[in-house]
């Protein structure tokens, strides 16, 4: 058994051998929205309206929360981006995804969380979420997990067991790497042999896992292009009105048509007709900090 494998075992992860977000695909547009508030949740409870078995937990964020709660469109959305990862139109599944955006603001996080969610409530996947947005570490918040604490870098760096660094989020199938305490050369960092390792050994382990990374905006950190290099797919997210089409084409021809899962379009404004069908007024969430 490998050390990450072996982490992962010991944090209790339970491995077995062996978004309305918009999200256009190659053939397909999906759209997420979550909540107006940003306080956590109290108490660990069933979403009674998308999901009938869906859980979510105690301390997480509740913008995450109404989006599953509250919106079945949103949680929709997301059962269909799993669907697109499970069942895609040629090749295998992908194992390992990356979720970035072109510049900050634009709802990366938000997406990678929900994505993650979406993941482990599957029949049979596990998710492991990593939170490699070293500079501005955020995906920790949505599950109460503040982000001043050890996480990957501490791995990467000083080469802490991983074990201790793996974090429960609540759900049996859902585990988290938080991103530590920024560092100073956070390029290198991920660029490392440590983090391909990371990232190989979870992918080639365990059949049933999936591996899902929180990366810096694309066009702010160049760290984001390396770590593409060591993931099956990559999915971007463009909030609407944010990244130009230029921007998003110009993502695209640097990761390659072949590595790009599909976009994510955020914070979208539906036409009358939409809102007549999903009887909600916008597809719209709070997410400047992300």
């Amino acid at each position: 058994m490998g050390k990450v494998a072996e982490a992962l075992s010991k944090a209790g992860a339970d491995i077995k051998p062996g978004a309305d977000a918009g999200f256009a695909g190659n053939d397909q547009k999906i759209s997420a929205r979550p909540g107006k508030d940003k306080n956590k949740t109290g108490g660990k409870f069933k979403s009674p309206r998308s999901f009938p078995s869906f859980e979510v937990c105690k301390g997480w964020d509740e913008r995450l929360v109404a989006a599953i709660e509250n919106y079945s469109g949103v949680a929709e959305s997301f059962r269909r981006l799993r669907a697109k990862i499970l069942h895609p139109a040629e090749g295998n599944p992908a194992r390992s995804i990356l979720v970035t955006s072109a510049s900050p603001g634009e709802g990366k996080s938000f997406v990678c969380a929900n994505l993650g969610v979406i993941m482990a409530h599957g029949v049979d996947q596990h998710s492991l979420l990593v939170d490699c947005d070293l500079r501005r570490p955020n995906l920790g918040r949505f599950f109460g997990i503040e982000s001043d604490g050890a996480g990957l870098v501490d791995h990467l760096r000083d080469g802490r067991d991983l074990s201790s660094l793996i974090v429960k989020t609540g759900l049996d199938r859902l585990s988290l790497i938080p991103a530590g305490t920024p560092p100073e050369n956070p390029s290198e960092l991920l660029a490392s042999q440590g983090m391909s390792n990371l990232i190989k050994e979870v992918v080639d382990r365990y059949d049933d896992r999936f591996i899902v990374l929180d990366s810096p905006p694309a066009q702010a950190a160049s760290e984001t292009a390396v770590l593409a290099q060591h993931v099956d797919k990559v999915v971007l997210v463009v909030r609407w009105n944010g990244a130009g089409r230029e921007q998003v084409k110009k993502l695209v021809e640097q990761f390659g048509r072949e590595k790009v899962l599909g976009i994510v379009f955020n914070a979208f404004e539906m036409n009358i007709l939409d809102k007549r069908l999903q009887d909600e007024g916008y597809y719209k969430y709070y997410s400047e900090e992300y």
